[in-house]
């Protein structure tokens, strides 16, 4: 329907995303994401419509369905406002969004959140959940926590960009003199914290829980592509935003001869896969 708007919502534990796309001219324009923090999900998912309804100047009327997302999405019972509301599986929701984000048409979609998912996506089909693991942003804060006693991963990454490797991780060059990596053997870790010091300060343990978060994501993501005969693979989620995160993609890129991409509003991926998710009714909040 021309200029109507069709809502995506993701809703978490504490924290819900909201995006919207308009319709025009046959093509879709996307309004630019926003999230709302509460104490629970209903409460934040009312928050966030409420803040970009206002924010973008809609009325409850300009909105022709809601699409909605998430873990947090099984506590909606009835529908929002008494407008048309459908739950979208979370893998569907991760698949289409990474696909948008990224232009391809298919690839490996790696969701890093509290945990990681790992989709394969191609244009046309279902999306396919491969899997994943329970390394991810809860590791990073949780251990952080413990050792270091910093639980905000802003706080957490400004810290690591201090750290020095060496002093926690044992690479490959440690072991042997045979180049087993391909010239990387200086830098490939043969064990996260295989080498940790008595000196190692609390920049060198953040930049180590860092790595090790994200070296476990970035290999288990190629092990999925190589699967499909792919090299393309697109990370979305929150974690996407640590900055020494994506120095470490950026190394296993080179080492292993992949496209990693972090497209832009990565963080947003599966809150703009659910808003473009075609509504079935059998889906529907009745």
């Amino acid at each position: 329907m021309e200029n109507k708007i069709v809502i995506g919502i993701d809703i978490g534990g504490s924290a819900t995303k909201i995006v919207g796309f308009r319709t025009t001219g046959g093509k879709k324009e996307l309004i630019d994401p926003l999230f709302v923090k509460a104490t629970d999900p209903i409460t934040s998912m009312y928050g966030a419509l409420g803040r970009f309804t206002n924010e973008n100047g809609l009325e409850l009327s300009d909105i022709e369905r809601i699409m909605i997302t998430g873990a947090g999405s099984s506590f909606l019972k009835t529908p929002l406002y008494s407008l048309p509301c459908y739950v979208i599986p979370e893998f569907r929701s991760i698949g289409l969004g990474g696909l948008y984000l990224c232009g391809y048409k298919e690839a490996i979609i790696t969701s890093m959140g509290t945990g990681t998912a790992i989709i394969y996506a191609k244009e046309g089909e279902e999306p396919i959940h491969l899997g994943g693991t329970g390394i991810g942003g809860g590791t990073l804060v949780g251990l952080s926590k413990k050792i270091l006693g910093m639980d905000t991963v802003e706080h957490i990454d400004e810290l690591a960009k201090g750290g020095d490797l060496k002093n926690v991780d044992l690479k490959i060059e440690d072991i042997t003199s045979h180049d087993l990596a391909n010239g990387f053997s200086d830098v490939m870790t043969a064990s996260n914290f295989g080498r940790i010091s008595d000196i190692a300060t609390k920049s060198d343990i953040a930049l180590g829980i860092v790595n090790m978060v994200f070296e476990t994501v970035g290999m288990i993501s190629i092990f999925a592509a190589k699967n499909y005969g792919l090299k393309d693979i697109v990370l979305i989620g929150n974690l996407t935003s640590v900055a020494t995160g994506k120095d470490v993609i950026e190394l296993i890129n080179r080492m292993f001869g992949m496209r990693f991409v972090i497209p832009k509003h990565s963080q947003y991926g599966t809150v703009i896969g659910a808003a473009l998710s075609e509504y079935d009714e059998s889906l529907r909040i009745k």
